[in-house]
């Protein structure tokens, strides 16, 4: 038996497997999410990144000067739009950007996926480093204090994460926190069909049903202007 025999499926299979059928529908979601929730925090004229860009939903439809993306999974290519300037390189090496040059930093359901918190720390630590004075960085991603067992109905899930815990990893790297939020999105849309768009945007607009169906924490924080 090689080693390649034993090393588990690859993230091109994994993604493929969880959401093949389901791009255009994952996409249409996403341009909802952008601009009701998250084009706020993304200067038009400024530049972003996407971290653990996955297929490139978030940084195919946000708006911004410069887009930036960073993945390991080379399917990202074919999906990510040719304007974006792709990274495909591990999220805790040194990212390719100068000191202070994002307006703006986005995560979603990446961060559970690495595989120790040493691999975070140094994620969060390049996202200070990257981000400019003042500049924001978004993390959406699944609540294990809501999901105990579901969260790891996932092969790559390896860090377990509420809200307050990211917290005190972005808190101790140098960030404010401006927005926690315990309960927000559903859980996935990995195995079923999303919702409409009238119902997606009603959600969105109805926080108490964050609380019914929310399962995914969303934490905004801000790198402090110099002083």
């Amino acid at each position: 038996m090689s080693a390649d025999d034993t090393a588990g499926p690859t993230l091109e299979a994994l993604y493929r497997a969880r959401f093949g059928t389901a791009g255009a529908e994952r996409a249409r979601v996403w341009r909802i999410l952008v601009a009701t929730c998250f084009q706020r925090y993304v200067p038009r004229d400024g530049s972003v990144l996407d971290i653990g860009c996955g297929w490139g939903e978030f940084i195919n439809a946000v708006e911004a000067r410069q887009r930036h993306a960073i993945d390991l999974n080379p399917d990202a290519r074919a999906r990510v739009d040719s304007a974006v300037h792709l990274y495909l390189q591990s999220c805790a090496e040194r990212w390719p950007l100068p000191d202070a040059s994002l307006d703006a930093a986005f995560t979603s359901n990446f961060l559970e996926h690495l595989p120790d918190k040493a691999l975070l720390v140094a994620t969060v630590k390049e996202a200070f480093r990257c981000l400019k004075p003042g500049g924001h960085l978004i993390c959406l991603g699944p609540n294990i204090r809501y999901l105990p067992g579901a969260y790891w109905d996932f092969f790559d899930h390896y860090i377990p994460l509420t809200e307050r815990s990211l917290a005190e990893c972005l808190v101790t790297a140098g960030f404010a926190i401006e927005r926690s939020v315990a309960k927000f999105l559903p859980y996935t849309m990995s195995g079923r069909r999303p919702p409409p768009t009238f119902a997606i945007r009603a959600y969105l607009a109805l926080p108490l049903a964050w609380r019914v169906f929310g399962r995914q924490f969303l934490i905004v924080v801000c790198k402090p202007a110099v002083r």
